[in-house]
């Protein structure tokens, strides 16, 4: 208990101190120190709102669910153990990603049909993955036949005859358990003897529209390799993906799903209004692509408070000499950002991409950055440089063209600007030597660039790359990113889009969000606001997680608690403990808390070894007189702690009797190892077994004998490692150690 509150304390400490140095007052540090960082232990779900799942049954309008109860109230009636109640809502939701050049792809059909024909509560959807060359048909493809199949069949009917018949060609693979064109063919002949098969597979098909969809939506998931499956958007382990397991492991997921939702829907947050796709997936742990660097990374946190060293951002000899903190101080001080909006905004997310913008790595992550801003709402992007070869005008053609574009465009103009030297077409055409004034758009202050783009010089792009090198570690040329303070890299070059939007999500639903609450209601303009997000965020978030806050309110205070005024200093820990006086834990307490006691609590860094001199002392003044005392230690467990010298009867202290002070000195004798031993031919104690305690030099140091009613053991000992033997004789004979 000591070492936690002693923990928490340093750690409140250095929040306290960070806050302070942000120049946050008194009010508003306490207000940032209530804020508790989510919870991301749990399993992240992908979002499942995507066009490219394709469901073949909707639990709330298909006619084979209509006799069910549509009320969410059904969750709360008893059912029968093991069973899932039948209610005409999408609460359970299971997503089967289908190759069918795959073996697996026939186990996870026959599934679905097995839940499908047993009418389970569950709404299935297939992400189909097929072949995305145009060239190739449903004449030689099987999974490009099936796809025009199923889609040929949805129209002339409808998708749960689609998916019935997806079945019915399941059940006629044979050879290797793989689907063939015939095993399509022989369907549609089946079931359709009018219609032209050829029309539908060939190459001239109607039936070819969005087949790449699919495809698309696996790689954008940034799932592993197939076999995948989602339930409500959360992945299964490997194991569970073996046809033998999945059925289980989706029928126990979809059990504790429904405890879940009662649990909802008894506290009122799910009513019959409540769409049940909405509700699943607007929860803080649905994200729109699994990105492992993102989710699984140990977060790595600037430090972005400034202290009173300041530095020029292109002054590179003194940037040299400064610590990684005033680095970022300087970096943060001097950064420019694209946002979405020319008017005062508060951005809870600031992002800065890292790159050498000269190289086409570099120019594709401002690409897929710039793509990202378009749609955000809580972001603002900077960028810094980190050149790959020789700093000079000629390697930084494209970094000095978006530097000055920072310097003197406004958001409208400078997104363009940003754009058009993210491409290639115009990189490559300013390496070959077009004037980069010819890219300019109407409207922009063309003027102010040439003059910037041609004064500028490079020292900013030296300061920038000895940044990446000293404070994050790259190496020239090599891609990051970071967001709110918070680093991620290297990263290779397909950083894209959807993985901006996932480390938005994150960072925003994590702290920023709460952040920005507080700092709305703050008197500073917005562009300090936003700089103030950034520098809370990663302060708050680069501390461990600390427990939750509680606003501790008494009803009566004048005769059951005791106050103690703060210092009067700008910063004080505001601490309640709440004790039962009468215990030894309470006493302890007390003396954490700085307030009279007598109890002392004696607690050294790490051990300590004295001869004549006084070791670690516990002083008690001002204690009552009349009273008799004892003095005594209470010690950890397995230490034998003696008396070694004192000037009167220890238990029995009467401090009106005594002219002089007590005193007393206590010594660790030893240390004792304990052990529990059972025969385990008869699961009883040993009769008579002695063990022995020594080293390798001295076999023999003490033993002892084991308790026979209860198996218990006991040697004295000392620090150092010891040799537990059986006693030579009987005991050796009958017994051997089994640990």
């Amino acid at each position: 208990v000591a070492q936690g509150v002693l923990d928490m304390l340093k750690l409140e400490g250095k929040i306290m101190n960070g806050l302070r140095s942000l120049g946050i007052n008194r009010e508003d540090r306490s207000k940032f120190l209530k804020l508790n960082p989510h919870n991301w232990d749990y399993t992240y779900a992908l979002d499942i709102r995507h066009p490219s799942i394709v469901w073949v049954n909707d639990l709330e309008r298909d006619d084979l669910y209509v006799t069910w109860p549509s009320s969410c109230q059904e969750l709360l009636k008893p059912v029968l153990p093991g069973n899932i109640p039948s209610i005409r809502r999408n609460f359970h939701n299971l997503v089967l990603f289908i190759d069918p050049a795959q073996e697996y792809t026939l186990d996870f059909i026959e599934l679905a049909g097995l839940f499908y024909n047993h009418q389970i509560p569950l709404r299935i959807g297939f992400v189909f993955i097929l072949n995305t060359d145009d060239e190739v048909d449903g004449a030689h493809d099987a999974g490009v036949a099936l796809w025009r199949a199923f889609n040929y069949i949805v129209e002339e009917n409808d998708m749960s005859q689609a998916f019935v018949s997806i079945l019915h060609m399941y059940q006629k693979v044979k050879n290797q358990n793989i689907l063939t064109v015939d095993n399509v063919k022989s369907v549609l002949q089946n079931e359709f003897p009018h219609a032209d098969i050829w029309d539908i597979l060939g190459i001239h098909s109607l039936y070819d529209y969005k087949r790449k969809a699919g495809a698309s939506f696996y790689e954008m998931t940034g799932l592993g390799p197939l076999p995948q499956a989602l339930y409500n958007g959360e992945s299964f382990n490997p194991e569970e993906l073996n046809v033998n397991e999945l059925e289980m492991a989706v029928l126990h997921k979809m059990m504790d799903a429904t405890v879940y939702l009662q649990k909802e829907v008894f506290m009122g947050t799910i009513n019959d209004q409540t769409n049940a796709i909405d509700f699943l997936m607007d929860k803080n742990n649905v994200v729109p692509r699994i990105n492992p660097l993102i989710l699984h990374t140990k977060p790595q946190y600037l430090n972005l408070i400034s202290t009173s060293v300041t530095a020029d951002i292109e002054d590179f000899s003194t940037f040299f000499f400064l610590d990684s903190q005033d680095k970022s101080a300087v970096i943060t001080k001097n950064m420019y950002y694209l946002t979405q909006e020319d008017y005062d905004v508060i951005y809870s997310v600031s992002l800065w991409i890292i790159a050498d913008f000269d190289e086409p790595s570099g120019r594709k992550l401002l690409f897929s950055a710039l793509e990202y801003m378009k749609t955000s709402v809580h972001s603002r992007l900077g960028v810094i440089y980190n050149p790959t070869s020789k700093i000079n005008e000629e390697n930084t053609a494209i970094s000095r063209g978006i530097l000055a574009a920072f310097l003197t465009q406004k958001n409208r103009f400078l997104r363009n600007l940003l754009w058009k030297f993210s491409t290639e077409k115009i990189a490559t055409a300013v390496y070959s030597g077009d004037k980069i004034k010819a890219f300019l758009s109407e409207g922009m202050d063309k003027n102010a660039f040439e003059k910037k783009y041609n004064t500028v010089g490079v020292n900013i792009f030296r300061t920038h790359q000895l940044f990446c090198q000293d404070v994050l570690k790259l190496r020239p040329g090599e891609i990051g990113v970071v967001s709110n303070g918070r680093f991620l890299g290297p990263l290779d070059e397909n950083f894209n889009e959807e993985d901006f939007y996932l480390l938005e999500k994150i960072t925003f639903a994590n702290l920023a969000e709460q952040i920005k609450d507080i700092v709305e209601k703050m008197e500073i303009n917005s562009k300090n606001m936003s700089d103030l997000i950034m520098k809370v965020d990663a302060l708050i978030s680069s501390l461990p997680q600390h427990v939750s806050r509680h606003d501790v309110t008494f009803l009566k205070e004048n005769h059951s608690i005791v106050k103690i005024n703060p210092p009067e200093t700008d910063m004080f820990f505001d601490v309640i403990a709440i004790v039962d006086p009468l215990t030894r834990d309470a006493q302890k307490m007390t003396q954490l808390l700085i307030y009279y006691s007598f109890y002392r609590f004696v607690l050294e860094p790490e051990p300590m070894l004295v001869a004549n001199d006084i070791g670690p002392v516990a002083k008690f003044m001002a204690i009552p007189e009349s009273p008799l005392l004892t003095l005594n230690m209470i010690t950890p467990g397995g230490w034998m702690v003696e008396t070694v010298r004192s000037n009167c009867d220890l238990d029995n202290i009467h401090l009106e009797d005594i002219e002089r002070s007590v005193t007393a000195e206590y010594e660790l004798e030893h240390l004792l190892l304990e052990g529990h031993c059972l025969d385990p031919m008869t699961e009883l104690p040993p009769q008579g077994l002695q063990f022995t305690l020594g080293t390798k030099n001295k076999p023999v140091v003490v033993d002892t004998i084991v308790m026979a009613n209860l198996g218990y053991f006991q040697l004295k000992a000392n620090p150092g490692a010891w040799i537990l033997k059986l006693r030579q004789g009987k005991s050796e004979d009958i017994y051997q150690i089994v640990w």
